[in-house]
């Protein structure tokens, strides 16, 4: 049987990732299409080549119709989500956000996520928090199951848990600060990003940013901390002239004894069941996973130094946005996991 979406927030990158990978669902048909901005037209005059696709109207906040939806995505930008989810709660309409707003289950670790973007910390729909579930089917999946409200996770974030995540499990690092280098591409700003990421000043120019106290850093120190790892992680994003595209990489000592192939074999039975990731023995490339929801993992241990090496890429835009809420939404909705998702990377 076919399940209503409701999409707010339809005219971004995150709305416009829902929008291509539902038109192709085979158990999810967009009902209604809302946005701040660009109302009254229709989404293919805002991204023509939705034309023929889909072409229903954007509307506002004011007219969404909340009867006859059985899912509603909020690709949202923060504190937005908070304002709009009460009216979805009284009416038992579960919700994906994209935002930061429910990825937290308390008001104090939302708090430090939002000092660390620099963004007022009381949260708005406090009540709520205890109630959400993190969005990451790699781990949670069976309480995704049963949630009403998942906050889809952070870009860096997903890309950084599943690079770490075993080898947290395993024991197999021998430090307590993991360190983590991640690039990214322009479109994690999001469609309107401000004059640092305008074109002549972006091209050929890389950037540091927020390092060590990126905001992602705190739902990666909660999950690994939850999965018995007593670890701090300092990160240093860079911003690269990229269109999309996350690489991470993470490094940290590792017990004597251990080798590649050990490593391997782990991670290779850790993701067994999970059909978007891939562990590889080359180097990782942005284009192999590009238009994708795979991510693709690389563990090496440089025996010369005893570090453990975890390289992991993802499309920020699929696996870290739009293709991770709809591979929630598909076990949240009783469909397969892969429903919709399963398309190979586009190349070149």
């Amino acid at each position: 049987m076919k399940k209503n979406a409701l999409i707010v927030g339809a005219t971004g990158f995150g709305g416009l990732g829902l929008i291509e990978i539902l038109l192709r669902h085979p158990g999810i048909t967009i009902k209604q299409l809302v946005a701040r901005r660009d109302v009254g037209m229709r989404i293919n005059d805002v991204f023509p080549h939705l034309t023929g696709f889909c072409e229903l109207p954007v509307q506002s906040n004011d007219d969404i119709d909340y009867s006859d939806i059985d899912i509603a995505f909020f690709s949202t930008p923060d504190r937005a989500g908070m304002t709009l989810i009460e009216k979805f709660i009284e009416k038992s309409i579960p919700v994906i956000d994209f935002s930061g707003d429910f990825r937290f289950n308390s008001t104090d670790d939302y708090a430090l996520y939002a000092k660390n973007k620099g963004m007022e910390t009381t949260h708005h729909a406090a009540s709520a928090l205890p109630k959400t579930v993190y969005g990451l089917p790699e781990l949670y999946s069976e309480k995704i199951r049963h949630a009403n409200i998942v906050g889809n996770p952070g870009c860096f974030a997903i890309c950084m848990i599943l690079g770490l995540l075993p080898a947290v499990k395993e024991k197999l690092i021998d430090t307590e600060t993991i360190i983590c280098d991640g690039k990214t591409g322009v479109s994690g700003a999001g469609k309107n990003p401000g004059e640092t990421n305008f074109y002549p000043q972006r091209y050929e120019d890389v950037n540091t940013y927020r390092e060590g106290t990126h905001q992602h850093l705190v739902e990666v120190e909660n999950v690994l901390s939850s999965e018995g790892g007593n670890y701090k992680v300092f990160f240093v994003p860079q911003i690269v002239p990229l269109n999309r595209g996350i690489l991470i990489t993470a490094y940290g000592k590792t017990q004597k004894g251990i080798h590649t192939k050990d490593v391997e074999e782990i991670y290779r039975q850790f993701y067994k069941q999970a059909p978007f990731v891939f562990i590889t023995n080359r180097s990782c490339h942005t284009t192999d996973v590009r238009g994708s929801n795979r991510c693709e993992i690389r563990v090496t241990v440089d025996e010369r130094t005893g570090t453990l090496f975890i390289t992991s890429v993802i499309d920020n835009l699929v696996k870290g946005q739009s293709g991770n809420a709809v591979q929630c939404a598909n076990l949240m909705l009783g469909f397969d996991e892969t429903a919709g998702l399963q398309v190979p990377p586009f190349y070149p």
